[in-house]
């Protein structure tokens, strides 16, 4: 799966770690946000800072975020250490706790993208016309087998790499592009490699 060039990969230690609501929040709120205090992100998550700078060396201790060497303290500058973070299951999946913690994270990225997209449609009539009609959801689905889904994993990622290297448009605003790929029939479990998909064609075929 292509990754942006800074990405992090979680360890099992590293997803242990993360998967905490704050923790999950502030490594959100430093890479939207850009560098932060542990005050102005008290201020900002609505706690205190006592606590995210406590979570915030914790976060520290994976590799997640970095200390910029400014301020001291509770003034002490934090950053993302990379833009991004990802996973393969099965390299977790060896580890109990870091299973469990994955299960967790992945649930509260499902509540986060309600929480937000929700947001949104409560404010959507705001916007100017253009913007309401620009954004929106759908859904589609294709027949492919893993391999297949991996490249078009790595064709939407150098689509959005495309997109970041563009300079932005008169009037542009930051926008999120959540993506989610699973099995249309999920309770359909494969049994073997050759396995024909429901509707009766090759993995990878359209229906005649």
């Amino acid at each position: 799966m292509a990754t942006p060039d800074d990405d992090f990969r979680l360890t099992p230690e590293a997803v242990k770690v993360l998967a905490h609501p704050l923790r999950s929040r502030l490594l959100g709120a430093l890479r939207r946000g850009g560098p932060a205090t542990a005050t102005t992100l008290a201020t900002t998550l609505s706690t205190n800072s006592g606590a995210t700078s406590y979570h915030l060396r914790k976060l520290e201790s994976v590799g997640l975020v970095t200390d910029t060497g400014e301020g001291a303290g509770k003034q002490r500058l934090w950053r993302a250490a990379t833009s991004s973070h990802s996973w393969e299951r099965t390299e977790l999946a060896h580890d109990e706790d870091a299973a469990t913690a994955l299960g967790w994270l992945e649930r509260d990225y499902l509540r986060l993208f309600s929480t937000e997209f929700g947001h949104w449609l409560d404010v959507a009539e705001t916007w100017p016309d253009d913007w309401q009609d620009a954004t929106g959801m759908g859904d589609t689905w294709v027949t492919a087998n893993p391999e297949q889904l991996q490249a078009l994993r790595a064709e939407l990622h150098d689509l959005f790499e495309r997109y970041r290297a563009t300079e932005p448009g008169p009037g542009a605003r930051r926008v999120t592009f959540w993506h989610a790929l699973y099995p249309l029939e999920a309770d359909a479990v494969p049994t073997g490699q050759d396995d024909a998909v429901p509707d009766g064609t090759a993995p990878g075929q359209e229906p005649s």
